[in-house]
């Protein structure tokens, strides 16, 4: 048999040297991987562009280390100065109610802790204790002075939320934060005695202090730990009473002869004119501000808060200050600084 040989079919493509080679049967994967990384090529910085974004970011660096590490030198002074003191923080208003100012204060009193100072902190709940009246169906009232009227039923709430729920929740995040806290109130170790508000009677169980025993907190604090004290206490027969947390950080400070009283409020402070919020009034003595009180300068929420800090001054305390809580690291500001967070009232 004979076997003839045909020609080979050769197939080729004629590529024009002014076009760009296209394959006819191109990949898709391919094709979406090489745009991809023309996109990644065109969108990159040049060099020189990274490089000076770099130098920016280490000098910014820099910077804001130097800055951290000239107010540590700042602040030395000052913690010198109170180093070993005893301070006494009321705990109330706006930074109750904002997490992020919450966890300022926290970390505020943790840091003075820690620097040395020995913070006793006081607290009441009022915000809290409305929620839970609300939950159970009894409705808040409160006298024209804005002092809570507190009936049977009222005032176990107010000890349930400040003792049981408010106090235990402080305890907690100043222990997560890095130092030890023990919770406590009025009537853990007869702290404080109360006795029925004379000032403003039909107030149901709303009372004054009458005696404060500090033993347990001279103990607390010898032991390197922080005091956090709900403002319940009872009277002689046990009954319990709602004692307002300002005037219970005031006769705290007293009985342990604090250098401070600090009270955190939602105000910046003492205003020389209460319709101009630029007239704070950053320190004043103790004549000058019962001539402000006489005056009617200081008025309206304000009066209480004032006079919780004169009977502290008169008692034995350095110095008594009523910082703006709105702000953040107040605390600091007003310990740590010179130009303090809101007024500060000397003796």
């Amino acid at each position: 048999m004979l076997f003839t040989a045909k020609p080979a079919t050769i197939s080729y493509t004629i590529i024009n040297p002014c076009k760009p080679f296209q394959n006819p049967n191109p990949n898709p994967s391919l094709l979406r991987l090489r745009r991809h990384h023309l996109r990644l090529r065109s969108a990159s910085p040049p060099p020189l562009a990274v490089a000076e974004a770099e130098t920016t970011a280490v000098a910014a660096e820099a910077a804001s280390a130097k800055n951290r590490v000239d107010i540590l030198s700042e602040s030395l002074p000052f913690i010198q100065r109170f180093r070993g003191k005893t301070i006494v923080v009321k705990y109330g208003g706006a930074a109750m109610k904002s997490e992020e100012l919450r966890s300022s204060v926290i970390n505020d009193l943790v840091l003075l802790s820690c620097v040395g100072l020995r913070p006793v902190f006081v607290h009441g709940g009022g915000p809290e204790i409305n929620r839970w009246l609300g939950r159970l169906g009894i409705e808040p009232r409160f006298s024209p002075d804005g002092l809570r009227i507190t009936d049977g039923p009222t005032m176990e709430v107010v000890e349930m939320v400040l003792v049981g729920h408010v106090n235990k929740h402080l305890v907690s995040l100043i222990n997560r934060a890095g130092a030890t806290a023990v919770g406590l109130c009025g009537k853990d170790a007869r702290l404080l005695t109360a006795r029925p508000a004379s000032a403003t009677p039909g107030l149901g169980f709303v009372g004054d202090v009458s005696r404060v025993d500090p033993a347990v907190l001279h103990a607390v604090l010898e032991a390197g730990q922080i005091p956090v004290v709900a403002s319940v206490a009872a009277d002689e027969k046990g009954q319990a009473y709602n004692i307002n947390a300002d005037t219970a950080a005031g006769e705290i400070a007293a009985a342990l002869g604090a250098e401070k009283l600090i009270l955190l409020t939602d105000v910046a402070g003492i205003l020389g004119d209460r319709n101009d919020a630029g007239s704070l009034v950053k320190e004043i003595d103790l004549r000058g501000i019962k001539r402000m009180v006489e005056e009617g300068v200081v008025s309206g929420g304000m009066i209480p808060k004032v006079r919780c800090c004169i009977r502290a001054l008169a008692q034995g305390v350095r110095t008594a200050s009523i910082i703006d809580g709105r702000v953040p690291h107040s605390l600091l500001l007003e310990i740590l600084t010179d130009e303090g967070a809101g007024t500060m009232i000397t003796g």
